[in-house]
């Protein structure tokens, strides 16, 4: 029997090709995508799964008078983990990380750069489950200049020589040499940590030494006791806090926990997360998951549709087969067997698609996927159990349909189908288009407030800027190193700054001496040279710039509109921005303070998901500067930046010559923005060209069961137009019903997710307009295109049987 089922569906799908072909394609296009965003859902969530002990990451929520909202920070103080351990029985053992960014390394006469690097505990093969290839794990970390490379950096380094043991001195200071105590195997791409070394804690601290209470600049990490009630926990942390630090640090300073599986995927509202690899939103994941789904669903409905479209054509076997004594279960059954029979091959070729397209989303979504087809046989069940389920739900309605003809009335000739039928089929049809154009009205927005946010004046000039790692260490060469840059002809002006902009800027205390009382607030602040502002063409709104002279180096400051105005607020009404310049003013716990002698226009310094913060800008060259800033003339850049590398090699031979254009950095910053709009945009075009086909295939099949009544309309004196307008308006109200659905849905759906950012687009009435007209467009050039092929066909032949 089984034989036999599989002979009359085989038969089918070559004896109804043009079904067969939408069914197959509609249905293999969604099986891909789903396949592809599995594949991206699964990458995600199985970040850092290599780790098996109960480890979480310690955050603090930091609500400073001063700040504009209160702000979850990655960061922690470097005495919590050693005393966390100590109060808390739940607190099994912790390890703490501190980023050096880079480490500079000779080895003989060769210099190597380690760009990124960790201080990190002893304990730290005690918590993570990194696999230590050469070296002993309890004692790796323990003595002062321990070095641990990665398997790469290693051989990078040594080549195929063991590199325990070995000494590698520090560039710049040959009195410091670190000794290679481990080699770890090459971190996997999905753990949130990513490092090419680990140098001992003890290098940089006494074994004894807990640190200060305040600066934050550590990250934590806690192994819990099984079973242990994390709010429970973290309800205790409050009096921890105050035991330290005093009253009103509980308010300062909110602890709380984060498992280490919700690091890569829960924290898009955590700022300073430095150690964080490929941070991504798990809301977007969520997204792509749904999305993936409705795709499916539409090429499901496809299937349902059409299948119950060409029932006419199959009502004459159902009663002959019924008369020969065929039950309405081995009925059912065949069909449903058929339509397993075109979920499968639709799954084959949804297999070769995706081989096909995983190159191009590893590309776009900067991930590296991988189709374990026959690598894995679990994976391989899976599929085939999905296309065997999606065959039985697609073919559910279609077989129970088919399966309960009447066969007295089909063998008379009575009419197969029904207006109840072609009901049910309009039902499918809207709920496909509702699906499609929410789809289009998603993408239109999403791609509206990604470009919004690259375009959006921040304030400041980013183009033609250059942005160089410099390092503290070569501080007193920047005066020479600048004059230099400067004399070059592609050059037009050079600056450096602590951090770069873009980033999260440092944190810190000020205080304000008014004539009010001494006022203490934290803001972010930034140290530059007196060129900054010239650079980055900020606006100075009240008082003067930095100067160059000895008294203006660590005792001026630049203040933000932001800032002024918390100053102004909080020294009494009556006053003014300009009032501010000359005012005491300085970083809390600074021997002397300095004065506010400009204050400068807001300007967006971090992502724009963020609202501007108040901000310090501080002339201290004798600080250090981690970041040069070069403004080129971009007349031709290959040469400046010749010119800018043979310059930079003459001054500072022992660092190679790295850089990034600052426009690259600000649009990295939204790189999980424009993932999501490319994927969603992909699998939008993805769900109308499926919606088509099924509108295409349901189209065919109607004008073919009304041939006559073409033809007779045409005898009658009908022209072509008019045949064309009657079959297109029965869809075309069906799509107007259909944007009447999808309207206020995506509404709802693209109004919340904006909010997540502090600069926004408004939710403007004419992208509602221009979705729902692409999809009449669309749907009228779907459904005209086979109206009118069946509208030029020759009334002779249609009714020559009459």
């Amino acid at each position: 029997m089984l034989k036999n089922y599989l002979k009359i569906a085989f038969r089918n799908i070559r004896k109804n090709k043009l079904f067969s072909f939408l069914n197959i394609t509609g249905l293999s296009i969604g099986m891909a995508v789903c396949i592809l965003i599995l594949l991206f859902v699964n990458y995600e969530r199985d970040f850092d799964s290599i780790h098996t002990k109960n480890i979480y990451r310690l955050n603090e929520v930091q609500n400073w008078e001063g700040m504009v909202a209160p702000q979850k920070v990655a960061l922690t103080m470097m005495p919590m983990g050693p005393t966390l351990k100590e109060e808390f029985p739940e607190v099994i053992n912790y390890t703490r990380f501190a980023p050096e960014n880079e480490l500079l390394l000779r080895h003989g006469q060769e210099q190597i750069t380690l760009n990124n690097t960790f201080w990190a505990d002893s304990s730290f093969f005690q918590l993570f489950d990194f696999k230590l290839l050469e070296g002993n794990p309890s004692t790796a970390l323990v003595q002062p200049n321990s070095l641990i490379l990665t398997e790469s950096s290693a051989q990078r380094i040594f080549g195929k020589e063991s590199a325990l043991g070995k000494t590698l001195s520090k560039a710049n200071q040959d009195t410091v040499s670190y000794t290679v105590t481990g080699v770890i195997q090459d971190i996997p791409e999905n753990s949130h940590l990513q490092f090419e070394g680990l140098t001992s804690f003890s290098s940089h601290f006494a074994p004894d030494d807990l640190g200060s209470w305040g600066p934050n600049w550590f990250t934590t990490y806690l192994e819990l006791a099984d079973g242990t009630d994390i709010s429970s926990l973290e309800a205790k942390l409050p009096d921890y806090m105050i035991s330290h630090m005093g009253e009103g640090a509980d308010e300062a300073f909110t602890l709380y926990l984060q498992g280490i599986g919700d690091v890569h995927a829960g924290s898009s509202e955590i700022t300073h997360d430095y150690i964080n690899f490929k941070k991504f939103d798990r809301a977007y994941t969520n997204i792509f998951f749904y999305i993936a789904l409705i795709v499916l669903f539409i090429a499901g409905i496809n299937f349902v549709n059409l299948s119950s479209a060409k029932s006419v054509s199959r009502a004459m076997e159902v009663g002959v087969r019924k008369a020969s004594g065929a039950s309405r279960s081995q009925l059912y059954l065949q069909f449903i067997g058929e339509s397993i029979v075109i979920s499968l091959i639709a799954m084959v070729l949804a297999a070769v698609f995706v081989s096909l397209a995983l190159p191009f989303m590893n590309e776009f979504s900067q991930r590296q996927l991988e189709f374990p087809l026959f690598r894995e046989p679990i994976f391989l069940g899976s599929m085939l159990f999905g296309a065997v389920m999606v065959g039985i739900l697609s073919g559910l309605y279609p077989a129970l349909y088919l399966s309960n003809f009447n066969p007295v009335k089909v063998l008379k000739g009575s009419p197969a189908t029904g207006k109840r039928k072609a009901d049910f089929r309009n039902v499918l049809v809207v709920v496909q288009f509702s699906c499609a154009i929410f789809l289009i009205i998603s993408t239109l927005f999403a791609s509206r407030q990604v470009r919004f946010m690259q375009e959006k004046d921040l304030g400041f000039s980013h183009e033609q800027i250059i942005t160089i790692p410099f390092g503290q260490r070569f501080t007193e060469r920047y005066g020479t190193l600048k004059q230099s840059l400067l004399g070059s002809s592609q050059v037009q002006e050079v600056t450096a700054s602590g951090q770069r902009l873009g980033n999260n800027l440092h944190q810190t205390g000020i205080t304000f001496h008014g004539a009010g009382p001494s006022v203490n607030l934290a803001t972010s602040q930034v140290v530059v040279d007196p060129d900054f502002l010239d650079v980055y063409e900020i606006e100075l709104i009240a008082g003067r710039n930095f100067n160059d002279s000895e008294g203006d180096n660590g005792n001026t400051y630049l203040i933000n509109e932001s800032l002024a105005n918390e100053l102004i607020q909080k020294d009494g009404e009556g006053k003014d921005i300009e009032s501010l310049i000359g005012s005491q003013f300085g970083f809390s716990g600074m021997d002397s303070a300095g004065s506010i002698v400009g204050v400068v226009k807001d300007f967006n310094f971090n992502s724009l998901h963020h609202k501007i913060e108040t901000l310090t800008i501080f002339n201290q060259r004798n600080w250090g500067f981690e970041e040069l800033s070069v403004k080129i003339s971009g007349e031709n850049v290959p040469e400046a930046l010749a010119q800018i590398e043979s310059i930079w090699n003459t001054q500072i031979p022992e660092r190679e010559f790295e850089y990034q254009f600052l426009d690259d950095h600000f649009a990295e910053l939204y790189r999980a923005d424009r993932t999501v709009n490319s994927i969603v945009g992909m699998l939008t075009g993805l769900s109308i060209l499926i919606s088509c086909l099924g509108l295409f295939g349901l189209v065919s099949f109607t004008l073919e069961q009304r041939v006559k009544e073409i033809g007779i309309r045409k005898v009658l004196g009908a022209s072509v137009t008019t045949v064309v307008a009657i079959f297109s308006k029965d869809f075309i109200k069906l799509v107007l019903i259909a944007i009447v659905i999808a309207v206020p849905v995506s509404w709802y759906v693209v109004n919340q997710w904006i909010q997540d950012f502090a600069y926004r687009i408004d939710i403007s009435w004419w992208v509602f307009a221009v979705s729902g007209l692409v999809a009449i467009l669309i749907a009228l050039a779907t459904v005209s295109s086979q109206a009118f092929r069946a509208a030029l066909m020759n009334p002779v032949k249609s009714l020559k049987s009459e």
